[in-house]
């Protein structure tokens, strides 16, 4: 089969090429069809070489596809049911991490797409304890996108969002869309913030709920925050942007004794942190990593509700042999997210 594939260590050294056939299922796991697959920044970080991986390995980890053939021991799934994948693909099952619900802090922690071959191909395997069905109603370009959804709905978790809480999210690309949405799902009174380059996205944030957007170029962003909560600041901000002018600005926009929550990655460039801030403010700040099962959970039955709507996020399409031309519309920024489709 073609897929796009890490062939060896090192910047560059991706290429779309033959590549044997996934295996038989075996015990536990699935084979699956991928019918639909996404770009993720770390496919990205891959390329240039400054996130681990295990050459050569097929990449991909954001995916929808058809069950075709169950191995021993599989009872949750059968042939023709529709479905994605959590990324972490293999576990050690031993560790505390594994043993309390945190998996994705597992040391042992095999990933697709670095780790084991990923969803960059016509067929791909996945275990059964990581797979989850893609609701009804929902498409396979949607489905492509519940992995990172799942990542959102698990920042949302951990920062212990409320009902009654002001959101800020810094930053309206495809995290901060869905950002917006789940927190909307929650009950949340959302403020996005963004540039005058992200006005057509603020757009889109406004149309998935956005209760209000904010041109940071064009008016006091923080005045603007503390006007709308009445002179504190907002109880939890999401830094989706992965800019140092980003955090600076959470950390204004954020109140005393609020929440900060990092979601952004930043391909090994070092940030900064007015840890002073953090300390005068007693600002709670977290790293949010991944996902795990109960965030898979949250993506699932929202999305089986109706609750969020991931298809127009998706806006430029290719086939898997243009994953050139997708990396680097992607890279850019053209749109929010690119998604491919293996070729027969």
């Amino acid at each position: 089969m073609k897929a796009v594939v890490k062939t060896a260590k090192g910047p560059g050294n991706v290429a779309y090429t033959d590549f044997p056939d996934p295996r038989r299922p075996g015990p536990g796991e699935l084979l699956v069809e991928v019918k639909a697959t996404g770009v993720c920044g770390t496919d990205l970080h891959i390329l240039e070489d400054t996130f681990h991986n295990h050459p050569p390995v097929v990449l991909g980890h954001e995916f929808s596809g058809v069950v075709l053939e169950t191995g021993e021991g599989v009872t949750m799934f059968r042939p023709g049911d529709r479905v994605t994948a959590e990324a972490p693909a293999r576990l050690c099952g031993k560790c505390m991490y594994c043993r309390t619900g945190n998996y994705n802090h597992c040391g042992s922690r095999s990933g697709m797409g670095w780790g084991e071959n990923g969803s960059f191909a016509k067929y791909t395997v996945i275990e059964e304890q990581m797979a989850h069905i893609v609701p009804d109603g929902v498409s396979f370009k949607a489905g492509a996108l519940m992995e990172p959804m799942a990542c959102v709905a698990h920042a949302i978790e951990i920062t212990g969002l409320k009902g009654d809480d002001t959101v800020v999210v810094s930053g309206p690309g495809p995290n901060g869309l869905l950002m917006t949405q789940l927190a909307k799902a929650e009950g949340a009174t959302v403020i996005v913030t963004g540039t005058e380059a992200d006005a057509g996205r603020l757009e889109i944030a406004r149309q998935l709920g956005a209760d209000y957007t904010i041109n940071v170029q064009a008016e006091d962003a923080a005045a603007r925050i503390r006007e709308l909560t009445g002179g504190y600041g907002a109880d939890a901000v999401f830094e989706c942007a992965g800019a140092q002018s980003s955090i600076d600005a959470c950390f204004e926009y954020v109140r005393r004794m609020g929440r900060y929550t990092q979601m952004a990655m930043f391909g090994n460039r070092r940030m900064a942190v007015d840890m002073d801030k953090l300390v005068v403010k007693e600002i709670r700040m977290i790293g949010s990593q991944s996902q795990r099962w109960t965030s898979w959970d949250k993506t699932v039955k929202l999305l089986a509700a109706g609750k969020v709507r991931l298809d127009p996020l998706a806006t430029h399409e290719f086939g898997l042999s243009e994953w050139e031309k997708a990396f680097e519309v992607f890279e850019k920024k053209q749109g929010l997210k690119v998604v491919m489709y293996p070729e027969e």
